[in-house]
């Protein structure tokens, strides 16, 4: 449409001008005026980027449809969305349209062929032609391919423990969180003695310290070093594809852990359980040959096989405990003031009986979880035994990778054998509900 002015001049003989004017509104078809799009997206910086051009001066958008959710043109949002008009000299304008990856709006797939995340975004543009405001449409679909990662948490020591932090991703659903092979619920959580908190923005898990998952090492009366792991599986075969490791020194006055590889480690307080004058260099277990493997002025370190150095082993239908105690030197004992009050150090590691392939086995000891460890302080006095005045103290102990134990040519550990189905079978007939002990006694 376009407004048409004409004048026509005549001159006659005596020289006298004759103007016609004529103006008028002339309407044509519309013609054809095509739109282009650009890709303008750059993958690094996680936005869709998408120009509209050669969009003429007498045409203007009026309206955005982003996978099929209209947004009217200028955009009133919080900002996460954005469209930018640009104008060109040659009389034709354009518009800049940004659209982030993560938004809610865009659409994702995991292609499996290219082991990427797809994102797509299809877009209708609604624009109008001046003056009658008649609508025309645009269409265009942008995709692109992103490499996604398995997530990473982020890790911190504590004195009590390891706390983790996932912050979610839209795609981490691909991925399953475990702990060893069980998967990460609240349900687990509770089970172990974990602080899990868990929303749709972020994964907070505080695994305290002596739970079950941890793994230690260089344990010495300083400290020790704990660590934990925590897997990432892919959601449909399991396969580990990441996982997040932390060790973290840790200190405590007195502990214990029970291994699944069958044994036993204790840093005790002895500083009520010895003569005045004595020194913990001078304790033993229920063997007199089995001494702490380092000592300081209150505390040893004991770290023993659980069938060995005179362990009792208590059997009831469901868990099997092994046990033992540190003795002061009986003769240095004598030499000092024999009414002294002394505390009996008892230490103790229960397993169930589900989680164990081999009882009471000369050569490896297998159980599928660690044993929960306990160490008893109960005065008595040097004549006798009197109850116990201090609670026992419950300390969940150490997962380690099992290993068979290498046995050197011609040595037979000390062990006496039970078979443990003819034992439960003779519990059960019997009507038993307690508990039997048996002392491992050196065989020579």
């Amino acid at each position: 449409m376009f407004d048409l002015y004409l004048e026509k001049l005549s001159v006659d003989e005596d020289h006298v001008d004759t103007r016609l004017r004529c103006h008028r509104t002339l309407a044509t078809p519309l013609l054809p005026r095509p739109l282009f799009t650009e890709n303008r997206t750059v993958l690094e910086e996680h936005t869709f980027t998408v120009y509209l051009r050669d969009v003429p001066e007498d045409v203007d958008l009026v309206a955005v449809h982003l996978n099929g959710q209209e947004f009217p043109v200028p955009f009133t949002n919080d900002g996460r969305l954005a469209i930018t008009k640009v104008v060109h000299p040659n009389n034709t304008h354009g518009y800049t349209l940004k659209v982030p990856f993560d938004d809610p709006l865009v659409a994702r797939q995991f292609s499996k062929d290219d082991a990427m995340m797809q994102h797509k975004l299809d877009i209708n543009y609604t624009l109008t032609v001046l003056p009658e405001k008649e609508p025309f449409y645009h269409l265009e679909t942008v995709m692109v391919l992103v490499d996604v990662s398995p997530p990473d948490f982020d890790a911190v020591c504590s004195e009590s423990g390891i706390s983790f932090r996932l912050d979610y991703r839209p795609y981490d659903y691909l991925w399953v969180i475990t702990i060893g092979s069980d998967p990460l619920t609240s349900e687990l959580a509770a089970q172990h003695g974990y602080i899990m908190s868990n929303n749709s923005q972020s994964l907070l898990l505080e695994v305290p310290l002596f739970t079950q998952g941890y793994e230690y090492k260089d344990i010495t009366l300083k400290g020790f070093f704990g660590t934990f792991e925590i897997l990432v599986r892919d959601h449909e075969t399991s396969a580990v594809q990441s996982s997040t490791v932390k060790t973290c020194p840790f200190t405590n006055s007195e502990f214990i852990m029970c291994s699944t590889d069958g044994k036993m480690t204790v840093v005790a307080d002895l500083s009520l359980a010895i003569p005045s004058g004595g020194v913990p260099a001078r304790t033993n277990l229920i063997d007199k040959y089995c001494g702490p493997k380092e000592t300081d002025d209150t505390r040893a370190l004991f770290s023993f096989p659980l069938n060995s150095c005179g362990s009792t082993v208590k059997l009831d239908k469901e868990y099997v405990t092994y046990e033992n105690e540190i003795f002061f030197s009986k003769k240095l004992r004598a030499l000092k003031n024999p009414a002294d009050s002394l505390e009996k150090v008892t230490m103790q590691c229960t397993y169930p009986l589900a989680g164990l392939h081999r009882l009471f086995s000369v050569y490896r000891f297998e159980s599928d979880t660690e044993g929960v460890g306990r160490i008893v302080h109960s005065t008595h006095a040097t004549g006798g035994l009197q109850s116990p005045t201090i609670q026992p103290t419950t300390v969940s102990t150490i997962r380690r990778t099992r290993r068979p134990v290498s046995i050197r040519p011609g040595y037979r550990p000390p062990v006496h054998h039970i078979k443990v189905s003819s034992f439960l079978q003779n519990m059960s007939k019997r009507g038993s509900g307690g508990s039997s002990q048996a002392k491992v006694v050196p065989q020579f």
